[in-house]
Formats: structure tokens, sequence, C-alpha cells
């Protein structure tokens, strides 16, 4: 299988955003690394310092080396004894805190894990140097962080902003190719009905005609259908187990002798809020790719029930099933599995249940050379 299939604009975002933060971290790093070498010289430098102070031999020196190892201020510092007692510290704020003594024994305990202490050798003892981070290198560690959670937020908005305009730029698409076949069908369907009536004229007898009408009547309801798909179509509460008799009835007359379609419902008054023909399509193209996975017999059963709060409806099918992988995409417009049509069916079907019926349309289970089910459910009313 090619790689490629599994590549698309999405793929190459989230990878060009991985590249740009795994750059961000290496540069941060590396600056955060240097200008962590130098605060250790820093603090190095304050540690002679303080033992140039303890072996000056005037108040000049004193002076001197003490103006040069207070300039730097940003680097947080406690310096203690042998035994461990604090005998002073430097960038560390401990205005209004209840208990000091222990808040700095934390952060000895902090630092210590940071660094190692610097050892500052007396003539009579030691002192030790523990030191923290400045300000601006902790943000400097924490900034890929930040900047990490700004370029996901980006990709998110992106994404949401690209999918939107698909979605408007695809609905745009549905209306102009549903009124431009509902008109296209107008005419034809028209000539159709004035031969129709001269042959009843000529031929009054003639048996077929009424069959010929029901399917002239079948194409006004295809072409009703396409123009409710274009438009906001109008929701009706109507009782769902006739329709589905009905949809059932026609569609056995033009299915294949050897596949059985049946209705099972508990009740025979379920109501829902739909479009009647609409509502129909979506069975018909249900029953329509059960036949498709029949391959000329075996069987389809819709069942209808009605639960507390939603109406269920199952299309069942012994035919080949679907396979896991295409499980996803069988909504997708375009996509089919036949050598024949368009793929739109389901994505139709989806449409109308979802976008102007405020319900859901899934399948429900499927397995290979078993059969899949497709589930729909409204909410009740």
């Amino acid at each position: 299988m090619n790689i490629s299939q599994f590549l698309n604009w999405r793929t190459y975002l989230v990878f060009a955003a991985l590249c740009i933060v795994a750059a961000s971290l290496l540069y941060t790093s590396q600056l955060a690394s240097k200008l962590a070498v130098e605060e250790r010289k820093k603090v190095a430098l304050f540690a002679e310092g303080i033992k140039s102070i303890a072996n000056a031999k005037n108040d000049e020196e004193i002076s001197f080396v003490t103006n040069v190892i207070t300039q730097d201020s940003t680097i947080p510092r406690i310096i203690t004894d042998e035994k461990g007692l604090i005998q002073d510290i430097k960038a560390i704020d401990t205005f209004g805190m209840s208990n000091v003594p222990l808040f700095l024994k934390n952060k000895i305990t902090e630092y210590k894990k940071l660094h190692t202490p610097i050892v500052v050798q007396y003539q009579f003892g030691n002192a030790y140097i523990y030191y923290g981070e400045s300000y601006l290198l902790t943000r400097l560690r924490y900034f890929p962080y930040a900047q990490l959670a700004i370029i996901a937020l980006f990709l998110l908005v992106v994404v949401i902003a690209i999918r939107t305009t698909n979605r408007s730029i695809q609905n745009q698409v549905w209306v102009g190719l549903s009124k431009e076949t509902a008109h296209q069908l107008g005419t034809p369907i028209s000539s159709i009905e004035g031969w129709m009536e001269i042959l009843r004229n000529e031929t009054p007898q003639n048996t077929h005609l009424a069959e010929m009408q029901k399917d002239i009547d079948r194409l006004k309801l295809v072409a009703d259908r396409f123009s409710k798909v274009g438009s906001d179509p109008k929701l009706e509460i109507e009782n769902l187990v006739p329709r589905l008799r009905e949809m059932v009835d026609y569609m056995k007359k033009r299915a294949p002798g050897k596949v059985f379609i049946s209705l099972e419902n508990n009740q025979e008054f379920i109501e829902a809020n739909i479009s009647g023909p609409l509502f129909d399509w979506v069975i018909e193209n249900l029953i329509r790719n059960a036949l498709d996975a029949m391959e000329g017999s075996g069987s389809i059963v819709i069942q209808i029930q009605e639960k507390e709060a939603q109406v269920i409806i199952d299309v069942l099918d012994n035919g080949k099933g679907i396979p896991a992988h295409q499980l996803k995409k069988v909504f997708n417009p375009g996509f089919t599995t036949k050598k024949r049509g368009w793929g739109l069916g389901l994505s139709l079907s989806k449409r109308i249940i979802e976008k102007y019926h405020h319900g859901s349309i899934f399948v429900k289970q499927s397995e290979l050379k078993k059969g899949t089910t497709f589930r729909i459910v409204f909410d009740k009313i």
C-alpha cells in the first residue's frame, strides 16, 4: 500500500509544527545551558569574592571586592557554614513569610537538586554556597512549552477554520447540485406525463399504463426530494410505521426474487418529527445498499422500536458485511465499493438525518460474510 494514501495536509501541518517545536527546544536548550554555565561562573566569582574579603588587608580592598560581588542580584543564593547554619542570603525575597527558616531550608534542598554547592575555604573552616536559577533562566527553560501550547492552539484554530470553510463549500455544492438536478428532472417528467396522457386516450385498456404512472410518480418524488435537499425541509409529526411498511412493499417488488424484505415493529403507532419524502429516501438508500450486499439472495429486516426518550430504526442485512478499515469512510461523499454509482447515497442519508432531522445515523455493527446493521436514532417528541 502506498504511504502517500495516509498523508494529507493535516499530516504535513503537524509535521511542520513538530519541526518548529523541535528546533525551538534544541535552540532554547542550548541557550539555557550556556546561561547556566555563565551563572555558575558568577556564583564562583562571588565565592572568590567572599574569600578575598576574609583575607583582605585593608578597608579599600574590602570595599572594592564587595562592590564587585554585589553587582549581580539575579541569582538566588544561600550561604551556610559547615554545620549548615545559614549565614547570609542573596536575591531571595522572604518579606512577609511566617516561617523563614523552614522556607530557606526547603530552598537549600531545592538548590541541591539543581546544582552542586560551591565550597569557600576559609582559614578557620568552610562555607557553602547553594544557588538556584535566575528568573531569566527559569523563563527560558519554560519558554518552549509555552511556544508548544501556542502552536497547538494555532493548529487547532487553523483546522477548525479549514473544516468550517470546507463544510460551507460542501453545503453550497449540495444545494447547487440538488436544485440543478430537480430542475433538470422537471422537464422530461412533464414531457413523459404528456405522452402518457396521449397513450391513455389512444389505448385506454392498456394495463401497463398504471405501472408506468407509478414510475412517473416515483420520478416526481425523486425530483421533490432533491428540491428539499437544496433547502430546509418542513418537518411534520408522522407515524413512521405505515411509511416504513409502504417503503418495504415498494422495494419488495423491485428486489430479486431470492431476497426477502420485512418489517418488524412492536407497536403500530410510533411518531417522529420528519420530512416524509426525505425520510423515505434514507430508508430506500439503506435498503438498496443492503440489496447490493446480498448478491442476489438473503434477507433484509427493518426494525422500529420506541424507547423512553428515542425512536430507533435498524436496517439489518445478512450480506457480505463491511471491512473494519472502511467503517469510518462509508458516509464520506464519493466512497463506494461498487463498480457503478457515485457513492453519494449514504452521504446524503447522513446529511438528511443529522442536518435536517437532528438525529443520528451510524453503522451499529458489521461482520464480514454475516451482514451489517445501520441504525437511525431520533429524539422522541
